[in-house]
């Protein structure tokens, strides 16, 4: 029986990583002088966005960080909403006393500023967010499992990346792959061995409320 649930957030709880891409490259454009393709922006994730830009742009990281996040909330115009019946699902949950929380790279900062966009920000009381000095998602997991005190068995984390089937398995809790975003790759999902996958978040609400009460069915 599912107690708790953990969700990454791009790519999960909303289309935000365009968000993510528009704003790097912009912040990049200006002081680097070049272009940077969205392959190329995403394969820097791993650090927080504070500690990507430290690297890129040493002189005046802070600068480049504050610019970043402006530039962020002005294109999160573009994903003012979850996916569709993710709010609906987080309800349900929230009604049945699921605990929920949120684990992500992105930084605090920009966290808080999707989550708030999205209206998301009241069903997640925990937030642990990432790192400047690289990938601390298993840590975050077990922070959050010593908070709620929940066995490894009764808690479910779902994301989009193979990093999250990653760090759910490292922990020991159930791991959910959400292949619903319109650039997913169920595929190399598929491919980590995920406890569940799927494609739609109907049908992911659905078997959560079912796990929730105790009944897969």
């Amino acid at each position: 029986m599912v107690r708790g649930v953990i969700f990454d957030l791009d790519g999960t709880l909303g289309d935000t990583l365009p968000v993510c891409y528009r704003a790097f490259r912009a912040v990049l454009r200006r002081r680097l002088g070049r272009d940077f393709a969205d392959r190329e922006v995403h394969a820097m994730f791993g650090p927080s966005e504070e500690g990507i830009l430290e690297r890129l742009c040493p002189d005046d990281p802070e600068g480049a960080t504050k610019e970043y996040l402006e530039v962020y909330r002005d294109a999160h115009a573009s994903c003012p909403r979850p996916f569709e019946g993710i709010r609906e699902t987080l309800e349900s949950l929230r009604s049945r006393r699921i605990e929920l929380a949120v684990v992500t790279g992105k930084g605090g900062r920009s966290a808080a500023v999707s989550l708030e966009v999205l209206g998301l920000r009241e069903f997640f009381p925990v937030v642990e967010a990432g790192s400047r000095s690289g990938g601390v998602k298993v840590r975050c997991m077990r922070s959050v499992l010593g908070r709620w005190g929940f066995p490894p068995g009764a808690v479910v984390g779902v994301g989009d990346a193979p990093s999250d089937i990653r760090a759910a398995r490292t922990v020991r809790i159930g791991s959910a792959a959400a292949a619903w975003a319109p650039d997913a790759d169920p595929q190399g999902l598929a491919a980590c061995e995920p406890d569940h996958l799927f494609e739609e978040v109907c049908v992911f609400g659905r078997w959560l409320e079912g796990a929730a009460s105790g009944s897969t069915q």
